[in-house]
Formats: C-alpha cells, structure tokens, sequence
C-alpha cells in the first residue's frame, strides 16, 4: 500500500506516544487503497476510513469510547455481503537492524499464514528457520507489519516450547532499519501468542477491524452484492 494515506500519520504518531485527543470523538478519513475499510479504535478516539461521507458514519452513532467497534457499525460499514475481519489488537515495536537472524523463504508459497498475509498486504516476504515463519509486509495504510507462525503450536508463550514465539519474533526485528517502527496485529483471545508479542517487547496502541465492503457508494469501486 502506499504510504501516503493520513491514517499512516495516525499509526506513526502513536508509535511516538503521540495519540489522538481523549475526546469521544470519530474521525474520519478516505477509504483505503485495495477496496478494503476499517475501524479503528484508540483510548478515547476512533478513526474510520472509508468511502463513506462524514455525515453518514457519524449517523451510525460511533464515538471513541467503543461504539466505533460495535458489530452493528461495523455491519453498516461493510455494507450488505461485505467482508469483515476479526478484531485485533495493533502492537508496535522498533526495527533492531544489525545482520539479519533469519534467511528469506521463498518455499512457502502456499503456506496459509502467507496467503492470509498476501489477501490483505502488499510485497510480503517470507522469513524463517526451524522455529517458525515471519512475514513482512505493507500492511494497513502503508504500515510496515509483522506476523508471525510457529512450527509448534504450543511455542509462543508458555508449554513445552516457551520462549520460542518471543525469541523468533525479537530475531525479526532485526530484518528492519533500527528504530523503524514494526507492527503487528494480533487477535486478544490468543491470549498465548499476545505474551509472546509483549515479551518481545511490542506495545499496544490501540484496536482494529478491516473490511471489504460491498454497497454502492459514489466514486467507490465497490459495487453491490448480486
């Protein structure tokens, strides 16, 4: 995705620690590239982005204290058919740089974590060894996003294999410059790998979900369901 969409601005500035004002308030921005929307949700304040005019989200009755995340708005935003995705936690750490500790993959094509990675992302790469794969992308508005698989499920947080998902996601850091700001997008029920993102030293800023609407809107290229 480009970098140039203003939510960019928004993701970066609160990886700075400079967050949207704690006022209730929405606001609203264009769509995003890709046919893909989202909600997304700081303490006190949501961003929406989205093809759909100002006045008709804030009809919807959305606000910065949750109401952006309803299944209702979320419903109204997606249109009738529209695709909607889990809610997630946005986490950001910093780029690490120094030698790269895990060698691009280029055989793993097919595994499910890189075609979710690909439905959703732009130039993805694929990272790995035996721990497990890391994917590298551009993610939501142009945000360089991490993701993370491990060969064993039990590895990313506690089991016979703790350690393994923090020290796997703390060497992929190392694939981007120092100080760059890597985020993630994790689902709060897995509970397990969000442990292993907060070992590793990612922090939260706030809540998201995307979708792919379907509903005719002026000037969108989203067209009616059948």
């Amino acid at each position: 995705m480009p970098a140039s969409h203003p939510l960019l601005t928004t993701f970066l500035d609160a990886a700075d620690g400079r967050f949207p004002p704690v006022d209730g308030r929405v606001t609203v921005l264009p769509a995003l590239p890709g046919g893909l929307e989202c909600s997304v949700a700081f303490t006190g304040h949501a961003v929406v982005a989205t093809a759909l005019s100002a006045s008709e989200v804030e009809a919807r009755g959305p606000d910065g204290y949750g109401a952006s995340l309803a299944p209702d708005f979320l419903r109204f935003l997606a249109g009738r058919g529209g695709w909607i995705d889990t809610l997630d936690l946005v986490l950001v750490a910093r780029g690490s740089a120094g030698p790269p500790c895990l060698a691009e993959r280029f055989d793993l094509d097919d595994h499910p974590r890189v075609r979710h990675a690909r439905s959703l992302r732009g130039d993805v790469r694929v990272h790995g060894d035996e721990r497990g794969l890391v994917t590298l992308a551009d993610g939501l508005a142009g945000r360089r996003e991490t993701s993370v698989e491990l060969d064993e499920p039990d590895a990313t947080g506690g089991g016979t294999g703790a350690g393994l998902g923090r020290s796997l996601l703390r060497d992929s850091l190392s694939l981007s410059p120092a100080g760059e700001p890597v985020f993630a997008a994790v689902a709060p029920g897995n509970a397990r790998s969000l442990r292993a993102f907060l070992a590793a030293g990612f922090r939260p800023l706030g809540s998201e979900v995307i979708v792919r609407p379907r509903r005719s809107v002026p000037g969108s290229d989203t067209g009616p369901p059948p």
